[in-house]
């Protein structure tokens, strides 16, 4: 067995919680990276003096270990080459698609394999140097998805957890991949592989049974070398106490009431938030809201559609098609509906940083969140947190992972134009006793289920399958 590091608690995932940035002297720096995971994960990762591995972006070379704002960060370099193949080839042209209900179809190429293995060898590898002995290793993540295994032939002393953040598919989907055996065992290295619903955890022990050939019982397989790996859901949430202390700040109080005015101060505003992505069902939820105005149901008086879709793997030519039709669809759109001053879509191709995204949930009196497939979807929980009147409505796809947690949500098939429509109609009409009923339901949900309950679910989990083997990971004090 390899020398072992000296961390007890090591994460490892495809992206570090920092970007890169050129700071105001013009030198390159870092800042925190948006979104939850870095949340959930830096008071356990301090608590247990613990180390994150991930890939900053782009192609530097000569990167070496860092920390910043008291966390400890290895960066992984990627190549060109890799960039390509590993990350906007198999990663987001083979598995986001196929986990994603084949929304597009996805590719299979041969290279992009080899080097998708290559990269999750050397993430292996170096997460084998720095745990320490019986450390813990959480996993993040379809591109990762042979770490497991390649990391327990290394170092078999460690407790591993592993956690797709995206659906998984159920088999008649993932029997495409001509690699399913081996990203199925992949998987297998872990000692809890964690998914956000129950029937993606089901669907994998399915598989394994069907295609690997292991014994399995309810949410447990059991290897032949005596080792037992349980799947289990886990769904993911948000920092909510952050977000509602940032949506009452008074900054974030007048931004809003600045969105409305710029927006006309109309009846009511909706909003999409979405990275570009054709999973999110962007085109489907304009279609459905311009055609109420042409049928005269709605009024670009009355109503406004906020379209923020942020920027996303815009070398990936499946993306780049998606940004040209929503772009002719919205100027198709403003140009038969809207009048001077008063277009019925207010179309946003830009990221924003969480303040002005607050700012946005505040302003906005109906959020439509519509993805055609989502393992969670975490802007339906933010619009949720930052509603602290309980007011507002959610109009919110049933094939969203946030459906199964936020029942009260108007709940739309996003392939039925015409049922999105009528939901569409129904928030925008709805009285306030049900708004406030609804929201005040899912407010305690989002509230209760915060991101920190689900680091520690996890990783109590974790720590509670292999009791004999390995250091448990002490739970952060969280105020």
């Amino acid at each position: 067995m390899p020398s072992t590091g000296s961390s007890d608690l090591v994460i490892v995932a495809n992206r570090l919680p920092v970007d890169r940035v050129t700071l105001p002297d013009g030198t390159p720096g870092w800042r925190t990276s948006p979104g939850g995971l870095v949340t959930a994960i830096e008071p356990v990762l301090r608590a247990n003096d613990g180390v994150w591995i991930g890939w900053p972006g782009g192609t530097e070379q000569d990167l070496e270990r860092f920390e910043f704002e008291g966390l400890d960060l290895v960066p992984m370099t990627m190549s060109p080459d890799e960039i390509e193949n590993f990350y906007e080839g198999f990663s987001n042209a083979t598995l986001w698609p196929l986990y994603h209900d084949v929304v597009a179809k996805p590719a299979f190429h041969r290279e992009w394999w080899d080097s998708y293995v290559s990269v999750n060898r050397r993430f292996a590898e170096k997460a084998a140097e720095l745990a320490s002995e019986g450390a813990t290793v959480w996993v993040h993540d379809y591109q990762l998805q042979l770490v497991p295994q390649m990391l327990r032939d290394l170092r078999p002393d460690l407790r591993i957890g592993f956690y797709l953040h995206i659906p998984f598919p159920p088999a008649e989907l993932f029997q495409q991949l001509p690699w399913r055996r081996q990203i199925l065992e992949g998987l297998l290295g872990a000692d809890l592989v964690g998914f956000q619903l129950a029937g993606g955890s089901q669907n994998f022990v399915r598989l394994v049974r069907q295609r690997v050939g292991h014994k399995t019982h309810r949410d447990l397989v059991y290897l032949p070398d005596g080792r037992t790996v349980r799947a289990g859901a886990f769904p993911i949430s948000i920092d909510a106490a952050g977000f509602e202390e940032l949506a009452r700040s008074e900054a974030v109080t007048e931004r809003a009431a600045e969105i409305r005015a710029a927006l006309g101060n109309p009846r009511k505003v909706f909003l999409g938030i979405d990275r570009l992505d054709y999973t999110k069902g962007i085109l489907s939820r304009l279609r459905a809201f311009s055609e109420l105005i042409a049928d005269g149901r709605l009024d670009v008086e009355d109503a406004v559609f906020v379209q923020v879709a942020t920027p996303s793997r815009e070398r990936v030519e499946q993306y780049r098609i998606l940004r040209d039709d929503i772009d002719r669809l919205v100027g198709r759109i403003n140009g038969d509906l809207g009048k001077i001053g008063k277009p019925a879509i207010s179309y946003l191709h830009s990221s924003y940083p969480r303040e002005e995204m607050a700012a946005l949930y505040r302003a906005a009196d109906i959020m439509v969140v519509t993805p055609f497939r989502d393992g969670m979807n975490l802007v339906a929980k933010e619009y949720v947190a930052c509603r602290f009147d309980s007011d507002g409505a959610l109009v919110l796809s049933e094939f969203a992972g946030a459906a199964e947690e936020l029942r009260q949500a108007w709940l739309v098939n996003p392939y039925d134009i015409n049922g999105m429509k009528a939901a569409l109609l129904e928030a925008f009409a709805a009285d306030e006793r049900d708004l406030t009923r609804r929201m005040k339901a899912m407010r305690k949900q989002v509230l209760q289920h915060d991101v920190a309950a689900w680091a520690d679910a996890f990783l109590e989990e974790l720590a509670a399958v292999r009791p004999s083997h390995g250091k448990s990971v002490r739970p952060a004090k969280r105020s």
